[in-house]
């Protein structure tokens, strides 16, 4: 079962609120941007750049990822690898709420995020 209305609308507020705070400025989106997808019971942050040889279109890079696990009303968290596998958060593998993801991927003290 997805999140319910009133989740889904908690999250894209925490998530709004994060992505103003991160995103690059104006000038330089067409270049580089951040984004995020809510999807079943996860919600995922990823970056946007244009496509290296057709600067026309764009791709989206995932970067973070918070899965809620209702049994336990834990988000359960993931970082992208470089081999492109989604991998536990090691250091904080499970959080309370969604804005305590957002701080963990905000402060990145690992690198494991934004590099």
């Amino acid at each position: 079962m997805a999140f319910t209305e009133i989740e889904a609308k908690q999250c894209e507020r925490d998530l709004s609120r994060f992505l103003k705070r991160r995103r690059p400025p104006p000038e330089i989106r067409s270049e580089l941007d951040i984004g995020f997808r809510i999807s079943g019971h996860s919600v995922e942050l990823f970056e946007v750049r244009p496509v290296w040889n057709d600067r026309s279109k764009t791709a989206e890079h995932p970067f973070a990822k918070a899965t809620f696990v209702r049994t336990v009303s834990q988000w359960r968290i993931y970082w992208m690898r470089q081999d492109l596998k989604w991998r536990g958060y090691q250091h904080v593998p499970n959080v309370a709420t969604l804005k305590d993801f957002l701080e963990i991927v905000d402060r990145d003290e690992f690198y494991c995020f934004f590099g």
